[in-house]
């Protein structure tokens, strides 16, 4: 039985390592290229600095990284919100209340 225990977590680790894995290559392929197409699309080298405010420049990396702001929620589940300690600081604080309640 410990030995399947053992193979369930070591399978889990192994998962969470390759998504983490996955997303790190999707960070460094979307920066690579972005920098890329912003210096072949400004023009850069006949113009400069003058093209960077062109709005189209700007397109694809918004949505791209709209896309890799939803992988990076995937793979490491932050829950800005109600964080792991917020949930365990109102099991807490409820279960103190239910105390009081049938003390009183």
């Amino acid at each position: 039985m410990e030995n399947s225990e053992k193979q369930k977590k070591y399978r889990r680790a192994k998962k969470r390592v390759q998504e983490e894995k996955g997303f790190y290559s999707h960070l460094t392929v979307y920066i690579i290229v972005n920098i890329f197409l912003l210096f072949i699309n400004s023009d850069f080298i006949d113009e400069g600095f003058n093209n960077w405010l062109n709005w189209n420049l700007y397109i694809t990396p918004f949505f791209w990284g709209i896309g890799l702001f939803i992988h990076w929620v995937k793979v490491f589940n932050p829950n800005i919100i109600f964080s792991k300690q917020w949930e365990e600081r109102k099991i807490k604080e409820i279960m103190d209340k239910d105390d009081t309640k049938n003390f009183f």
